[in-house]
Parts: C-alpha cells; structure tokens; sequence
C-alpha cells in the first residue's frame, strides 16, 4: 500500500514534496515542546505550584541542559534506524511527555517534565524530520527546508492561543492532556502509511533528479550520499563556527518565546494582545520562509547566515521597545522574519557543510549545542526580572553575541575540503 501511494504521487510530482509536508506536520506537533507553548503556561504553573520567575526558568533551564546531552545519541539512531522509526518512537514519547508534565506536583515533576517535552519536542521531533527533508533534497534544500518549517510558524499561530483557551477552560493541567493526544491524531497516521527514509530505497534521487544512463554512471559512491563523519567534522574550525552562532540563535530566540507574554505585559501590552502577537509573527514567518529558503539555495551561505544572526540581535532591541500594541506589532513582524531564518537554516546547515551521509550524528551534536544555548537563555532575563525587576539592558546587551556571531560567519565560515557540490554557495 505503501509502495503504491508513492508510485500514485510520483507520477505527478516528486514524492520529496510530500516528504516535506509530513515533515512541516511533525515541525507543528513539535509545538508542546516548543517555548512560545511554554509561554502560556507559565504564569499559571507559577501560581499553581507557587514558584518564582527565576525558579521556574532554572527548572526549564537545567531540565532542557539534561535532555540536550541525549540529543547526540539520538542522532545516531536516527542514522541507524532511520527517520520513519525514529518518528514513530518520537511521536508516542512526546505524547506520554505532555500527559506526565500535566501531572506535575513539584519542582522535581515539573523539571523531569520540561526535560522530556523539550528532549522529544523541541530536540528529537525537529531533528528527525529535518534529516528526513535533508536525505530527499539536495540543490533545492533550502527551498525545502523553509516549507518544511512552515509547520513552526502554523504552531506559532496556533498553539498559544489554543493554549489559553484550554487554559481558560479546563485549567492548565488538564490543557496538557489534550495537547498529547492530539499530537498522537495528527502525528502517526501520516507517519505510518506515508514516510519512507530516503529517495534511493524507492529507486529515486534528491530533487527528483534523472538517473544517469549506464554509460553515465559511475563506479564511485554518488556525491549525493556523501559526507563526513561526526568525528571529521568535529575536527574542522567551520563546525565550530556553525556552533558558535547557532548557540546564539537557539539561545536568544528561546528566550524571547519563552518571555514574550511577560515582556510585552510589564511594559504595558495586555495579555490578550501580548499572546496573539504570536499570530502576526506566524504568518510573517510563513510569507517570509520560501523567501529565506530561496536565500539558501542561491546565494553565499555564510552571508544568509550572517543576515539571519544580524536580525535576530534586532529583535533583542526591538522587543524592549514595545510599549503599546503598534510597536509590539512592529516587534513581531521583525521576530517573525527572524523565526523564518532560524527554522530554515536549523536543517539547512549541517547537510550543506557535512554532507547526508552520517547527518544524524553530526546533526545531533549541533542540536545538542543549540539545546543547551535554549537551556540557559531563559536564566539571564528571568534573574533580571526577579533582581532588578526589568530586563531591558538585558536583553539589549545579549544583542551583542549574535551581532559577534555574524561577523566571526562572514570572516571564516567555509565548506570544509572540496565540495563541487556547494561551490556556486561559497
């Protein structure tokens, strides 16, 4: 039945497409582990349990740095069992994860909780399909990468508000509950009977390219599968690089997502508007994906890296000054642009300097080293509230690590060895 849907598609349009819109499917129901989810829940949940700002962002924090170091072994298992069954595995845990983290009783409960919800959410569920769409796109993949990622953005846009309204209606616990089980109704039927790991197990290449006639082929391994290992690329300043402003996007798109309610309230934005903001930012992050993508695929990509840190050290400063809803709108415009550069180049960047090969294990670690920069975002600003009661300065003065990142990109980011593959992008 399998073989036979992609057959039906294929004849029509490369099967890569719907590849990607299971993969933007799993990108959404990735949002109970996401932060603008957390966001909603965590006046609530500080009122419930009766914990500080600043407790409550050490239990996400420390809870979030303990899922991350799991993060590298479940890239191997995604290269060793491939992303369909790790999608499976993925989607049942997530589920289970939401219904526990409804049950928290105390902070111990909450951290094991938000330990799970990002390790299966915000960790696994991204990883795995981002090495879905990277293992059937090669030339078009950041075109890819940025539909794929159109999912983040549908979660922006719905689930905080759907959250209150759970929140509001049967209280936060039992909003959780609700949050698992529908993840398991959108999430495996799809997975099931539509995913397979790569195009060459169904007699396909990347991009739906042609196969080269018999006096073509070579006896060479094809470029296509190609790459170095976690242990070559560990080895090169280029993976360090990548780490160094990834960290910083992971960490500060985090702490924006994770504050924003709180943020845009104590500087006089209502609750209402200040959770719909997430709305305006959505749909600015959908218009501007394919954009981004496109980005990605034609031009140097140590520059569209650069634009990307660049805008997210504006949204930093832009986010201190949104003191009413016209300049919070503004915010989220700039945030939403932002978002589509920090979705589209999370899958976008490994592949594209390590190749596919052994992406999953590469992949990891560089999760893994986005997961601990989201772990500790939250801890600064939250400190800041608790001890000086505004995070202004704050939150101006982080601007200048994405700002570094940037220029560190442009200087020396390169493709590492000879890739004809990239060179046009380097």
């Amino acid at each position: 039945m399998r073989r036979s849907i992609v057959e039906r598609v294929n004849n029509k349009l490369f099967y890569g497409w719907t590849i990607v819109g299971v993969a933007s499917l799993g990108i959404f129901a990735s949002g109970p582990g996401q932060s603008h989810t957390f966001s909603v829940f965590v006046e609530p949940i500080s009122q419930d349990l009766g914990v500080s700002s600043a407790t409550l962002a050490t239990a996400y924090g420390l809870a979030t740095l303990a899922a991350a170091f799991l993060l590298p072994r479940m890239g191997r298992a995604v290269d060793r069992f491939g992303p369909r069954r790790a999608l499976i595995a993925i989607t049942l845990l997530l589920g289970l994860a939401c219904l526990f983290f409804g049950a928290a009783a105390n902070f111990v409960w909450l951290a094991i909780g938000f330990a799970l919800l990002r390790f299966f959410g915000q960790g696994s569920m991204l990883l795995a399909n981002a090495n879905l769409v990277s293992q059937w796109f090669s030339r078009r993949r950041g075109f890819a990468m940025s539909l794929m990622a159109l999912g983040f953005g549908i979660s922006m846009a719905i689930h905080p508000p759907l959250s209150q309204f759970l929140v509001s209606e049967i209280g936060w616990r039992q909003a959780w509950v609700v949050l698992g089980v529908l993840t398991w109704i959108i999430m495996l039927p799809p997975i099931i009977l539509l995913l397979h790991d790569t195009p060459e197990s169904l007699g396909l290449l990347p991009d739906g390219a042609a196969r080269p006639s018999k006096s073509e082929e070579s006896p060479a391994e094809p470029q296509e599968i190609a790459g170095l290992t976690r242990a070559q690329a560990l080895r090169t300043h280029t993976f360090y690089i990548l780490s160094f402003g990834w960290f910083a996007i992971a960490m500060l798109i985090t702490t924006l997502h994770f504050y924003q309610v709180t943020l845009l309230t104590a500087q006089g934005v209502s609750v209402e508007s200040a959770a719909r903001i997430f709305t305006i930012s959505a749909l600015t992050m959908a218009l501007a994906m394919p954009f981004v993508g496109r980005l990605f695929d034609a031009l140097r990509t140590r520059y569209v890296f650069a634009i990307g840190l660049l805008i997210t050290a504006t949204s930093l400063v832009a986010v201190t000054l949104a003191t009413d809803l016209v300049s919070a709108m503004i915010y989220a415009l700039i945030f939403g642009v932002n978002n589509a550069f920090s979705m589209t180049m999370f899958g976008y960047l490994w592949p594209r300097y390590f190749g596919r090969r052994h992406l999953g294990g590469i992949q990891g670690t560089g999760q893994m080293i986005g997961v601990v920069g989201a772990s500790l975002g939250p801890l600064p600003v939250g400190l800041a509230f608790d001890l000086l009661g505004d995070a202004t300065w704050t939150l101006r003065l982080l601007a200048l690590y994405p700002l570094l990142a940037a220029i560190l990109a442009v200087a020396f980011l390169r493709t590492p060895g000879k890739n004809q593959e990239y060179a046009h992008l380097e």
